[in-house]
């Protein structure tokens, strides 16, 4: 956006004494060359909005007053005229209006962009952003890790006390891993009850102490999550391996907590699980 309204401040500051200096050679009474000051008016609105609009129309009215001024063929008289008070009206107004509309449209775009890389329930990346992310990162060849986490017994409080209430607890789990990661580190809900974490860890001690972390920021909330993990390029060095990786992981630990502590109710295999079977 910054170079987009660069370009279109740049080329309205140019337009302006280009078209004073065609007013002033080729001007003629009747021909309009004074016309193309919408140009650089509608130019400034675009890239500034509708106050800026107005002020570009205000200086289109300057440089066309003084391209009468200038001009040989006309007469000095009639830089105050009804004529010059009609354009005066006609830039100001266009500038405000193109940049009343540019402005609601730039920010209906910045809230569509925001709904289509944000999770609606919280707020976090969704996984069409958290994908562009990781492979952004495994791009630039920087050495990073991943960690994939699923809510335990979520579909057992589904259907125990009800969606609402499983959706305040993904609502708080979101809120509870967003505090608890890095500030670089870049969080997402990829699925019903599982999120994902690219994080800057680059050792296995460093990638396990951050699930520790995770787990005891949501013990402390009554919460539990398993989690699996995968480091690039130890793992993988594109996001299908990572993500194979670590949900190899994270089945192992939902196996070994379900052999230790057995699940009350049968609950449907979580998207991990199910992509775990697939690889097996």
């Amino acid at each position: 956006m910054s170079h987009h309204r660069a370009f279109l401040l740049g080329t309205s500051a140019i337009l302006y004494p280009l078209i004073l200096a065609g007013f002033d050679l080729l001007e003629r009474p009747g021909l309009g060359i004074g016309h193309l000051y919408y140009l650089p008016v509608v130019l400034v609105a675009l890239a500034l909005g509708p106050r800026w609009g107005a002020a570009a129309g205000v200086a289109a009215t300057g440089f066309y007053m003084l391209g009468i001024v200038l001009n040989p063929h006309l007469s000095p008289t009639e830089v105050l005229t009804v004529g010059t008070t009609i354009s005066f009206l006609a830039y100001t107004t266009i500038g405000f209006i193109v940049g009343r509309f540019a402005q609601t449209n730039r920010r209906l775009v910045e809230r569509l962009q925001t709904a289509a890389e944000e999770d609606f329930l919280t707020g976090l990346l969704n996984t069409r952003a958290f994908d562009a992310a990781l492979k952004a990162r495994l791009d630039s060849k920087q050495p990073c890790g991943l960690v994939l986490g699923d809510l335990d017994n979520l579909k057992e409080v589904n259907d125990n006390e009800g969606q609402a209430v499983g959706n305040e607890i993904l609502r708080r789990a979101g809120e509870i891993l967003e505090q608890a990661i890095r500030a670089e580190d870049r969080l997402a809900r990829i699925g019903g009850d599982e999120f994902a974490v690219i994080t800057s860890a680059t050792t296995t001690d460093a990638v396990r102490a951050l699930c520790d972390r995770l787990t005891a920021a949501l013990a402390s909330q009554e919460m539990s999550m398993s989690f699996g993990w995968a480091l690039s390029p130890r793992d993988g060095d594109t996001p299908l391996l990572l993500f194979r990786a670590a949900d190899e992981r994270l089945y192992a630990r939902k196996l070994l907590r379900r052999s230790l502590t057995p699940p009350r109710l049968v609950s449907l295999p979580t998207a991990a699980e199910r992509r775990a079977d697939q690889l097996g």
